[in-house]
């Protein structure tokens, strides 16, 4: 069987559990790499490109969560699974929070894993976005940044925002006074469209209503059903 080039990376401290993963991906065509703790898993993440990252959330030296931070310093936008023995409502938002596309909770079914997978890797990127090679951007009294992800009211201290903030913010003012409608947000940003991400995004939106509540002529409407929408009044 001829093996694709999508490279995945897997960081897990039990040996074994990593060792069998590693084998069924390896078997459905995947090119894996498999790291023991989060220290070898952020080494390895430097050194190669991978087109998906799977973190185990508890592990020794450095945890999944830490991890994954330190990769969206250096990519924001590599699809990131986590595993997790834990069911805390808390800890699932966590992950979200920090950038995740999925969060999957042990035991879980392998098969389930690898639709997800291919799903994330194969989604489609035919969701039709206004071209705009634009990083520059005013909207009433701010001024945003998304090259350097920073948003700045007036002669304010400028806020530093997180890499899903700054996607997201960006295709709002894309689309200002216009419809973002979800499915675009939810696949170019998370690539995915289900309960758990929709969650996620709606995260964010809050995120960036509080950004944006020192200009009260500013506004993020939620059109029910169908997305968001940047207003200046």
């Amino acid at each position: 069987m001829k093996r694709n080039n999508k490279k995945i990376l897997i960081v897990e401290d039990d040996i074994n559990f990593g060792n069998i993963l590693k084998e069924y991906l390896s078997l459905n065509d995947f090119n894996i790499i498999l790291a023991k703790n989060g220290i070898e898993g952020f080494e390895k993440f430097k050194k190669e490109e991978f087109d998906l990252c799977i973190l185990d959330v508890m592990m020794p030296y450095k945890d999944g969560f830490t991890l994954a931070k330190e990769i969206r310093e250096v990519n924001e936008l590599v699809p990131i699974f986590f595993l997790s023995a834990k069911h805390l409502k808390e800890d699932l938002l966590k992950g979200f929070r920090l950038g995740a596309d999925d969060y999957l909770t042990k035991p879980f079914d392998s098969d389930v894993l690898l639709a997800k997978i291919k799903a994330i890797l194969n989604r489609s990127s035919s969701a039709v976005i206004p071209s705009n090679d634009t990083f520059e951007f005013t909207f009433s009294d701010f001024y945003f940044n998304s090259k350097l992800r920073f948003l700045t009211f007036k002669s304010q201290k400028s806020i530093k925002l997180s890499p899903k903030e700054n996607q997201l913010l960006r295709l709002l003012v894309i689309y200002i006074n216009d419809l973002l409608p979800r499915e675009i947000a939810l696949s170019k940003i998370w690539r995915d469209d289900n309960y758990f991400t929709s969650r996620s995004m709606d995260v964010y939106i809050a995120k960036l209503r509080k950004y944006l509540s020192v200009d009260e002529k500013v506004q993020i409407l939620n059109i029910h059903g169908e997305g968001f929408r940047l207003v200046i009044t």
